[in-house]
């Protein structure tokens, strides 16, 4: 959902000095670039809102010297602060601009100053950050979702953790919002989710490339429900804590924004915050993604993040040296098919046995003997849910889309025997590959259909390349 903004008027100037152009209702810097440096002054944007609510901060950023890819080079981070709050910091995990947004909370109307200031727990190869066009704004369109956004505190491991390892490893990259019907009419569940760079716990690599297509960590961190005028209804705040489990939120709010914490290996919340923890995250959750489409279309919309995951699988060493589809461990992530379907399963039609997943197969024009599985052949690889889903094939070394004779499913029972339940595909959303600099190339396949797996018919053709 794209929302409809109205942009606050701004100035650039180094905090504590004269600005650097005249104050105007309009952004008149808009094409100018903002530069915080270590050991330099910090730097402020000043801007005026219209009237009382939340605002968002947008702008493109690099960090010259940066990759995440390098050990000792990995992020430039940034503290920002709303009239001397400290709001949310900003982790850049790369020398090209990339587009970032930013929540920086409840404003009143009038003046306001946004101040960045360079943290000294960025790399050490890091020097700058580089903000291009940065606009403060004040969406109109969806005030109540960001109202009501978590801000998500950095994982320290306290008390005897690296308070800064968010700027290294598992580092929060984007976040989104969905809403559904409470059962009080007029009442809505507000659902708010992140995408991590990984997880340094939980599922293995491999299995997450199967089963879920990347190996980013897609949460849910908080739900609430707020009435027919946005208001938060006491006591429905609920968050995902450790082990998954689905907790009753009982911390403290920053207006209506839950404080949570990251604090888990595999980036579950808690609602009580370590002592002295530095670092907190309030990115954009503003939009929403489509119902029918899976998890995976925010990074889909937001490609810097196949990058940064696909650096951070290098730079921890998780990567077999030659990529090799015969083997189960991860490859170069620019080997992979990164495909998005849709599947239902039906009833079970034997009283015992475990219920399907699928899978999917890629055959290749050069050998259309050979198959290459999503589920490299480990039945608990297979896609269980129902639904829109992601998953990956690994391929030979310099494959292309072209060279790509079709793609079928596989129904696969998940563990002993098997309950006879169908399973139905129906789309294919997309198909692509990343390319060089670990950015997805333009999808070139879409397949929409119907096909039904049984035990006596457990495969069939989906797409077939041109």
């Amino acid at each position: 959902m794209r929302a409809r903004v109205r942009d606050t008027a701004f100035v650039l100037a180094a905090a504590g000095g004269a600005p650097l152009l005249a104050h105007s209702p309009t952004p008149a810097l808009a094409s100018d670039t903002l530069v915080v440096e270590r050991n330099g002054p910090a730097r402020s944007i000043t801007f005026t809102a219209a009237r009382d609510g939340e605002a968002v901060i947008r702008f493109a950023a690099s960090a010259p010297g940066v990759s995440w890819a390098r050990q000792g080079a990995e992020s430039a981070v940034l503290a920002i602060e709303v009239d001397g709050r400290h709001v949310t910091d900003l982790v850049v995990p790369a020398a090209e601009p990339t587009p970032r947004s930013l929540g920086l909370g409840p404003v009143r109307q009038g003046n306001h100053r946004v101040t960045l200031r360079f943290l000294n727990a960025s790399a050490p190869a890091a020097r700058r950050v580089n903000l291009v066009r940065p606009k403060v704004q004040m969406p109109t369109a969806d005030q109540v979702a960001l109202r009501h956004a978590p801000i998500v505190v950095g994982r320290t491991g306290w008390p005897f953790g690296d308070p800064y390892q968010n700027v290294r490893t598992d580092t929060p990259l984007v976040a989104w919002h969905e809403s559904r019907p409470a059962t009080t009419p007029g009442h809505r569940v507000l659902e708010y989710s992140m995408v991590w760079s990984n997880e340094d716990g939980g599922t293995d690599t491999p299995a997450l490339m199967a089963r879920w297509g990347r190996t980013t960590d897609v949460e849910w961190v908080y739900r609430v429900e707020v009435d027919a005028a946005g208001r938060r209804v006491d006591g429905s705040g609920v968050y995902q804590g450790p082990q998954h489990l689905t907790l009753k939120f009982t911390g403290r709010y920053e207006g209506d924004h839950p404080l949570l914490q990251t604090c888990t290996s595999n980036n579950n919340m808690c609602d009580v915050i370590s002592p002295g923890a530095p670092l907190r995250f309030l990115p954009d959750a503003s939009r929403t993604r489509p119902t029918d489409r899976a998890r995976e279309v925010v990074m889909d919309r937001e490609p810097w993040t196949y990058r940064v995951m696909a650096q951070e699988l290098l730079r921890e060493g998780r990567l077999e040296k030659t990529s090799d589809p015969a083997t189960r461990e991860v490859g170069d992530p620019r080997t992979y098919l990164f495909v998005e379907l849709a599947k239902k399963t039906g009833g079970p039609t034997q009283g015992w046995g475990s219920a399907p997943g699928v899978s999917l197969g890629v055959r290749l024009k050069k050998d259309t003997s050979r198959l290459y599985r999503s589920d490299h052949g480990e039945r608990t690889w297979s896609i269980e849910r129902d639904g829109p889903a992601a998953t990956t094939v690994e391929l030979p070394e310099g494959t292309a889309v072209q060279d790509i004779a079709s793609i079928e499913a596989i129904r696969q029972p998940v563990g002993l025997g098997d309950n006879g339940a169908p399973a139905t595909v129906t789309t294919l959303h997309r198909g692509f590959l990343l390319g060089r600099s670990y950015l997805p190339q333009a999808s070139a396949i879409t397949w929409n259909g119907s096909v039904t797996l049984t035990p006596q018919s457990p495969t069939a053709p989906l797409w077939r390349g041109p």
